[in-house]
């Protein structure tokens, strides 16, 4: 019997034993869209002091308020593409997003009711759908996690504009824009708010289901 070509030899000296599969890299909870992240709740306290520096109504502060706001709302848009674009999503990242999030779009809102500027009814209907579905989100942790919907990042968007007009220095007469801005934002926190609801509930029975617990 001829013996095998060196190569054909090599070749299957390879392969012997079981074959290797590929461990994918764990993503450092420690990167750059998580930076992004933390950086939107630094600005946070900054905007609170620059919103109310000169009794809330100086126009030069004001403006450095929105200025700052729209900063940090920006870092909302950058670290998820930088997340989905590097493969840098964790499961850390899916949850202080939403909080920095609701941090902002929260003290922008209390700071413009207690200015005098937007009806405390407002911030209270928003306020509670931001903090039920932060508590839905621990209330099914361990069963998955509930990533932002495209609704979700409407209402999101919607809020930031909103509250972009009500922060900016304007005269009277853009007070129509303000409320129908700030109607669609309100619009939309309720109606994403229930969508929330039952997804979380249908997350919750499908994991129950798993774990037979």
């Amino acid at each position: 019997m001829s013996a095998l070509p060196s190569d054909a030899a090599d070749e299957g000296t390879a392969h012997d034993g079981p074959a290797q599969v590929p461990v994918a890299t764990p993503v450092p909870t420690l990167n750059v869209a998580n930076l992004l992240t933390l950086s939107r709740l630094v600005l946070v306290p900054l905007f609170v002091v620059a919103l109310f520096t000169g009794d809330g109504h100086d126009t030069t502060w004001r403006a450095i308020a929105t200025g700052l706001f729209a900063v940090a709302s920006f870092t909302d848009q950058l670290d998820g593409w930088v997340a989905r674009k590097y493969g840098l999503i964790t499961d850390f990242g899916k949850i202080a997003d939403p909080i920095a999030d609701k941090a902002l779009t929260g003290a922008a809102l209390v700071g413009l009711s207690v200015l005098g500027e937007l009806g405390w009814w407002v911030t209270i209907v928003i306020a509670v759908r931001e903090i039920g579905v932060t508590l839905l989100r621990f209330w099914v942790i361990r069963h998955g996690v509930i990533p932002a919907s495209r609704g979700g990042k409407a209402k999101t968007m919607a809020q930031i504009a909103a509250i972009v007009a009500y922060l900016l220095p304007l005269p009277a007469g853009a007070d129509p824009v303000r409320w129908a801005l700030m109607g669609l934002a309100l619009v939309l926190t309720v109606v994403t708010g229930v969508d929330y609801l039952v997804r979380a509930v249908r997350l919750r029975a499908a994991g129950r289901r798993v774990t037979g617990s």
